[in-house]
């Protein structure tokens, strides 16, 4: 199981290889909020997202002889590079099963990466796990999960040891902290460094609505799945469940979850572009939509959100843009 000497370790692997992102904030978003707003912008790390923190992770933690026989992962987009990226610096071939109807920017930067590339149509019903399982069993390759892994959620939490560090820079003490939720890796992760490192700053959840899985199963006690694959523009967080691993800790660690429309958070990332100056794509916008949208639901005079990436499509952001900036 994932823990904070696992994401310690991780830390120390990940030293050199990945950005210390920084904590934005905005007079005019701290407006907009009604208290003091802060962005963690994971969309400036490596390949536009954290995924590459857990990518590395997973890679750098492998007996080098299974790393040479190559790896396989399946996902939508940011863990695809993410894990492309780790495996070509580590000489390692890669596979990446991802579905036919990923943002076409996402397919063809994992290609670039140097990944094989296999598609899958989960519009119709087909799984990414039978498309991959096949390849693991014929090629020998290691399977890194896209959440569901220690070492990826590991690699993750990463972002929460400099959350914490960054926020005792700010003076923060007490905040919520919004995390874009798909699986539960990243959440999780954060979750367990701040519980260490910064008590004071609870994480909690942010999802598309109409796929608020993490939210029902908080309320529900159980793990709840979601009815349909896909259905919203915020493509890098659809996820059919929280994983087996991150639930327990989402259940222990995480405040309640935080429901935004894709409208809000496409307004969330014009807001981003025009007053940080950064990029986001809509699913790694959800954070900042809840921070800046849903005040009333949050506690204290200052919000961490934490913006998971930025690989977005042309026409995706245009249309963000064109609605309102």
């Amino acid at each position: 199981m994932t823990s904070l000497a696992l994401i310690e370790a991780a830390a120390e692997r990940l030293k050199g290889h990945a950005r210390r992102t920084p904590l934005l904030s905005s007079p005019f978003l701290d407006d907009v909020a009604g208290r003091r707003v802060f962005v963690k912008a994971e969309c400036l790390q490596h390949t536009g997202s954290f995924k590459f923190r857990g990518g590395w992770a997973a890679l750098s933690a492998m007996d080098p002889d299974l790393r040479k026989r190559g790896v396989i992962a399946y996902s939508s987009g940011n863990h695809a590079q993410g894990v492309a990226a780790a495996a070509k610096a580590h000489g390692a071939p890669a596979v990446i099963v991802m579905p036919a109807d990923a943002p076409q920017l996402k397919i063809d930067n994992t290609r670039a990466l140097g990944a094989e590339v296999v598609l899958y149509d989960r519009a119709a019903g087909e799984s990414r796990e039978a498309a991959a399982d096949p390849l693991i069993a014929e090629r020998g390759l290691t399977l890194i999960k896209p959440y569901d892994e220690p070492e990826v959620i590991a690699g993750q939490g990463t972002t929460g040891l400099e959350i914490a560090e960054q926020a005792a820079e700010q003076g923060i003490t007490k905040a919520d902290v919004l995390v874009c939720c798909g699986g539960g890796g990243l959440t999780a992760g954060i979750a367990l460094a701040l519980e260490d490192r910064a008590p004071g700053l609870r994480v909690r959840p942010a999802e598309p609505k109409g796929f608020d899985d993490v939210a029902r199963s908080q309320a529900s006690g159980k793990i709840e799945s979601n009815p349909t694959p896909t259905g919203s523009i915020c493509d890098a967080i659809l996820t059919p469940a929280p994983g087996d691993i991150t639930w327990p800790l989402l259940s222990r660690l995480c405040g309640p979850g935080l429901t935004v429309t894709d409208d809000e958070a496409l307004r969330a990332m014009a807001l981003a572009f025009q007053r940080l100056k950064i990029v986001l794509e809509p699913g790694g916008a959800v954070s900042l939509a809840a921070a800046l949208f849903h005040h009333d639901e949050l506690n204290g005079d200052a919000v961490i959100a934490v913006a998971t990436g930025g690989n977005v499509d042309p026409a995706t952001f245009t249309k963000a843009l064109s609605r309102f900036a």
